[in-house]
């Protein structure tokens, strides 16, 4: 029997910072799929289900188009959504969608990210040397976990250093779900006009980086301003949230990083577990191109779906005690990189990532803590579109 959902959650139970919200989770148990209604009083669907969020994904009969989603908790009447902007690949369907992936899929090959794992483990160097040598206490995401990404996708695509503090200051403002419309609008524009500026640079004066590699293309300098403002946007959003939610959880769960500690060959297996576990990226959308039957509804055209990735990855019947963290649980088959032709491109760099700052992290600092009660340390809200932590006071024993 379905469990129609009325809104979405807009908070996680308290002390309960890691699990989904216990609405989708009620949802979800009373079945995979549950009517919605959008604000505007459009009929709807809330998956949290694996399999069908499985199997939506892969089918082309579902949307990813900007112009056909609706946003769960705001109400578009008489607002004509527009198409996604040249090179904004997520928002877009075959075949417009393969024009861009396929000419970046080359360049984010799990070989030439393997590569890359000498210059990320100098970059988690530094950031935990000048950790040390400041002394405790210290505030995990400034220190280490919104730095290592940052330089990594931004020394991928070219972004001069120089430049990287101002970057990252706006892309924080259009992804931490807390910034007036007036500055959203304000810090877009200022990242799609560097980022314009940056192609052209890239054009006249090739460095060894994708977005250089990239102007040797057919793509027009709009397509790469959009192209690059995904993966910048990408990049460095989700993997800082992933290492710095993914310490708040193991410093909660202080058997699991003794035994990470212990074992450093548990590393592979504990970053797919953190993956499934915190499923950052937790909400995707879709839109019923024709009549679709899943689940044992009708799925009528034109419908809107909300995926619950983060319910999904918890789902008992996909998983074995789905709500604890288990570093040794057999790794594979979460969706936290969602699944299909949307596949996240970055994934196996956000893996090289992880895996050698979450192991230099827990090695160098033995004693790593938090500095404040555990329910002090602030959340993202859940209109945020990556879940994550505000900052993570840690302390240890200098």
């Amino acid at each position: 029997m379905a469990h129609p959902v009325t809104t979405m959650p807009t908070a996680r139970q308290a002390g309960r910072p890691f699990d989904p919200p216990a609405e989708l989770v009620e949802a979800r148990e009373h079945s995979p799929i549950s009517p919605y209604t959008f604000p505007a009083g459009e009929p709807g669907w809330l998956v949290t289900g694996y399999d069908l969020m499985r199997a939506i994904l892969a089918d082309p009969r579902f949307s990813s188009r900007k112009e056909l989603m609706l946003h769960p908790t705001i109400d578009y009447s008489g607002i004509e959504m527009p198409t996604a902007p040249p090179g904004e690949f997520l928002l877009m369907d075959e075949p417009l969608h393969s024009r861009y992936r396929k000419p970046l899929a080359g360049k984010f090959t799990a070989r030439r990210m393997r590569l890359l794992t000498e210059r990320v483990e100098q970059v988690t160097t530094e950031h935990l040397d000048a950790m040390e040598q400041a002394g405790p206490p210290a505030d995990l995401v400034t220190a280490f976990a919104k730095p290592i990404p940052t330089i990594m996708i931004c020394e991928l695509l070219g972004v001069p250093y120089r430049d990287r503090g101002s970057f990252q200051e706006n892309i924080d403002k259009f992804m931490n779900g807390e910034t007036s419309d007036e500055d959203l609008m304000a810090a877009y524009a200022a990242v799609q006009q560097y980022l314009a500026q940056l192609v052209v640079a890239k054009r006249a004066d090739p460095t060894d980086d994708v977005l250089s590699e990239l102007t040797d293309s057919d793509l027009t300098d709009e397509e790469l301003r959009g192209m690059s403002l995904i993966l910048l946007a990408a990049g460095l959003d989700t993997t800082a949230n992933m290492l710095a939610l993914g310490t708040f959880a193991l410093l909660r769960n202080p058997a699991q990083l003794a035994a990470w500690r212990a074992d450093p060959g548990l590393t592979d297996r504990a970053v797919e577990e953190l993956l499934r576990y915190l499923s950052v990226a937790k909400t995707f959308f879709r839109a019923a191109l024709e009549d679709v039957e899943l689940g044992g509804r009708t799925i009528k055209a034109g419908d809107r779906l909300i995926l619950s990735l983060n319910t999904a990855n918890r789902d008992p019947e996909r998983f074995t005690d789905p709500h604890a963290l288990d570093l040794h649980r057999e790794p594979g088959g979460h969706l936290a990189f969602g699944h299909g032709i949307h596949l996240c491109l970055g994934q196996q760099l956000a893996r090289v990532e992880m895996r050698v700052a979450f192991p230099a992290l827990i090695t160098r600092f033995p004693t790593l803590r938090l500095a404040v009660p555990a329910e002090e340390v602030g959340l993202r809200p859940e209109s945020a579109d990556i879940h994550g932590v505000k900052n993570l006071p840690v302390t240890w024993d200098a």
